[in-house]
């Protein structure tokens, strides 16, 4: 990695933005004015801290037994003032941390006695009535569904995966039992969902650090073969096409595996463009502005606003068979699905190199497929040599890259904040370094964490 441009650390904006707003409440922290916004109606104590927590990053803690139903309505309050309407006659301390997240006590007698944890580990979440499997070469898998009552709905035969559909959610639970007792069957979980990505901001261009603009790459012909010229599987959202500019040449056509893609008449941008931009910026910087890399982009989301385990494994059987050689996943959950990860670890066993976001909860707990062995886990930094206070820091995290990506569509700028478009850095530092020095995948990643260590929490 010699030849490699340092990333821009002035990219690092203290942009902030309302991250899962639920439909019925609203609160938006803005963590760089210190401000808040609220809508809060009958919202119980613990649910509401849980928010608190999740957009704040603090470490808040509960006198046990503590109960309050919050409703409150402002705009624009300093959080002091906003924690005061929020929490009504509790009392409250914020303590301030060195090198750490403040720490809030909400309590009824004395702030000794606040000593309940609010965790912010969300549960997991699944479809009621679908299973993954992964049976063993040769198994009748129709057979196998008509036994225990089930569709085959979705099929991925050269991998021996498939989809299965039930009735409703108690006959997927009693399948699932029967199943894991099955000898033809290798794995079988839960389809599960994955946690929504986050949204970029529009900011004004007059804020913007001077010289960030639109991506600029021009694409260098690549010769058919060359495995120094690496294409990218990007599993995301779909992307825009009118946001491509001159990098249009670099991207492939997309591919999607979860039917037609909502991104065309999308006002803001996607995912899938701001990730697809966040990756050729970081190609760019290394190659110093032409490359023969380009992207795949594969559409898991449709017109969905999460994903699923299966849509992911078929994102990525679908980017490897269409000649990938890096995959960027900048999504995630908390389950851990073993037939996803027999998929993933299918083509890490054929040479792929996979970089996957650890998350956006500052917690110890892993994020999947993030976590599973073998992909790299991609966590963010707020700043130089510090984590953003947002991310996820468990102890499979490999590597910390700049947690903030300036993007463009038309003439507007946008920004995108957590451990996804860090993912995406990750990703175009790998692929750009490939082409440029054509070093190995295995001294690209160790050289790469030695550049983007993990700062301690």
């Amino acid at each position: 990695m010699s030849k490699a441009r340092p990333i821009l650390f002035c990219l690092l904006i203290a942009f902030s933005f309302s991250a899962g707003a639920t439909t019925t409440n609203s609160l938006v922290w803005h963590k760089t004015a210190d401000h808040v916004d609220a809508d809060i109606r009958g919202e119980a104590l613990w649910p509401l801290l849980e928010d608190i927590a999740h957009k704040t990053g603090w470490h808040i803690f509960v006198e046990p037994g503590t109960e309050r139903n919050a409703s409150a309505k402002f705009q624009d309050l300093p959080s002091g003032e906003a924690l005061k309407m929020l929490l009504g006659d509790l009392n409250f301390a914020l303590v301030p941390q060195t090198n750490a997240p403040a720490h809030l006590y909400v309590f009824r007698t004395t702030m000794q006695n606040a000593t309940r944890q609010v965790t912010i580990a969300k549960a997991s979440r699944r479809v009621a009535n679908e299973l993954l499997i992964r049976v063993k070469p040769g198994t009748d898998v129709d057979a196998l569904a008509k036994m225990i009552g089930a569709k085959v709905i979705g099929r991925m035969e050269k991998l021996d995966v498939f989809l299965l559909q039930f009735g409703d959610a108690a006959a997927t639970d009693a399948a699932l039992a029967q199943l894991q007792n099955n000898s033809d069957v290798l794995a079988v979980d839960y389809n599960y969902y994955l946690d929504p990505p986050p949204v970029a901001q529009p900011v004004s261009s007059s804020i913007l650090p001077s010289g960030v603009g639109p991506v600029s790459l021009t694409l260098n012909p690549p010769t058919p073969g060359d495995s120094c010229s690496p294409i990218v599987g990007l599993i995301d959202t779909g992307i825009q096409s009118q946001s491509l500019g001159n990098l249009g040449p670099s991207v492939l056509p997309s591919i999607s595996v979860a039917g037609d893609s909502g991104s065309g008449v999308v006002a803001l941008p996607t995912h899938g463009t701001a990730m697809l931009q966040t990756i050729l910026r970081a190609v760019s910087q290394v190659s110093g502005g032409s490359s023969s890399v380009r992207i795949l982009p594969v559409d898991v989301y449709g017109t969905g606003e999460t994903t699923t385990s299966w849509n992911v494994a078929l994102g990525v059987q679908a980017a490897v068979n269409n000649g990938a050689t890096i995959l960027n996943l900048s999504l995630g959950g908390s389950s851990d699905s073993s037939v996803l990860e027999s998929v993933i670890q299918q083509a890490i066993s054929g040479g792929v190199v996979i970089f996957a976001a650890a998350g956006n909860t500052p917690v110890s707990t892993p994020t999947f497929p993030a976590a599973i062995s073998g992909v790299n886990d991609v966590t963010a930094l707020g700043s130089p040599g510090q984590l953003a206070s947002y991310a996820n820091f468990s102890p499979q995290v490999d590597m910390a890259l700049p947690g903030a990506s300036v993007i463009f569509l038309g003439s507007q700028a946008y920004v995108v904040q957590g451990t996804s478009p860090a993912t995406a850095y990750a990703t175009g530092v790998a692929a750009g370094t490939k082409n440029v020095n054509c070093m190995t995948w295995t001294q690209i990643l160790s050289a790469m964490q030695t550049k983007f260590p993990v700062p301690t929490k």
